[in-house]
């Protein structure tokens, strides 16, 4: 068990090298941690193609998991191979692959989403507007900073979004004069902790090394933090963290639930209603793309299925 400690700590480190969230942290360490339990702690130095089919073949066979869980498995022991252990993997991979959803995602109509954003209140209510406004992935607008919100030119920069990518997204003009009211409160609250000996958050890519007094300036505060400060799990430093996603997720739960509307909504729900509504009116598809930060429009284009299926649902039935 010492070994595996060791190991995970080894993982650890190379993901922080690399400037990988936090999260990414938290998965890849549980991912392999599973590997090696479930090879009953075998090192991984002494596994190869067979174990991880293995592995893999028990998420789809026996845990029933979606194929984007079984990939990001796949994903956290071919980093501990390639990039921890050093060792290449010539994978020929022929575990039993879960299959794919053939699912539409669930889109709101523009009247349903101004009913749930209404049965909303506060910060909640203002992070809603942004995902569906804006188009934000729930931890893109967790994680949003005051130097992103661009009043000026009416856009967000999305430095960090997914697969570390960097885009522009709207700013709604309606969300505009709300969001400057919440950063007048939020600059009180930084400067309080400033007085306190507090105020400095996270820096990604090790900017604080190149800027030490970075973390302590108003731009790069986060625009929604959390209400108390908390320890860093890597710095062990005292911060006000942004507020936890699980917030936002339980009020536009509580919210739907109210609404009666019957379909399953969360905060991606606002995502997928704001390219349908976009290509709706009349938007191109390749400018979707941008606006939601797609590397490849195939991925877009899921949207036009959506917007066909709800074109041939108008088709008047021959019984009315």
């Amino acid at each position: 068990m010492a070994k595996e400690k060791k190991l995970l700590d080894q993982v650890r480190n190379v993901i922080r090298v690399k400037h990988y969230s936090i999260r990414t942290e938290e998965t890849y360490v549980d991912w392999i941690k599973r590997f090696i339990l479930f090879h009953g702690k075998t090192h991984p130095k002494d596994m190869g193609e067979a174990e991880i089919n293995a592995f893999l073949t028990h998420l789809a066979v026996d845990k029933k998991v979606a194929a984007s869980t079984q990939n990001q498995a796949l994903n956290a022991i071919l980093f501990l191979y390639k990039q921890v252990l050093d060792i290449g993997l010539d994978l020929n991979l022929d575990a039993v692959r879960a299959k794919k959803s053939g699912r539409l995602p669930v889109v709101l109509t523009k009247d349903e989403v101004t009913k749930v954003i209404g049965l909303m209140s506060g910060i909640h209510q203002m992070m809603a507007q942004l995902l569906y406004g804006s188009g934000l992935r729930l931890m893109e607008c967790v994680r949003l900073r005051v130097k992103d919100i661009d009043f000026g030119n009416k856009y967000i920069n999305i430095w960090d979004g997914k697969g570390m990518k960097c885009r522009r997204a709207i700013l709604p003009e309606r969300v505009v004069p709300l969001l400057r009211n919440h950063l007048e409160q939020v600059k009180l609250i930084h400067e309080n902790d400033l007085v306190n000996g507090y105020g400095s958050v996270y820096l990604p890519f090790a900017f604080d090394r190149k800027d030490s007094s970075a973390a302590r300036e108003w731009t790069w505060q986060y625009v929604f933090p959390s209400k108390s400060l908390s320890r860093d799990p890597r710095s062990e430093a005292f911060r006000r963290n942004h507020v936890a996603e699980s917030g936002l997720q339980k009020a536009v739960k509580k919210a739907a639930r109210v609404s009666g509307i019957p379909k399953r909504i969360s905060p991606h729900t606002f995502r997928h209603s704001f390219a349908t509504h976009l290509l709706q009116n009349g938007y191109d598809i390749r400018t979707i793309q941008e606006l939601l930060g797609h590397a490849d429009v195939k991925t877009t284009q899921i949207y036009t299925h959506v917007l066909h299926d709800m074109n041939r649902i108008a088709v008047r039935s021959p019984l009315d």
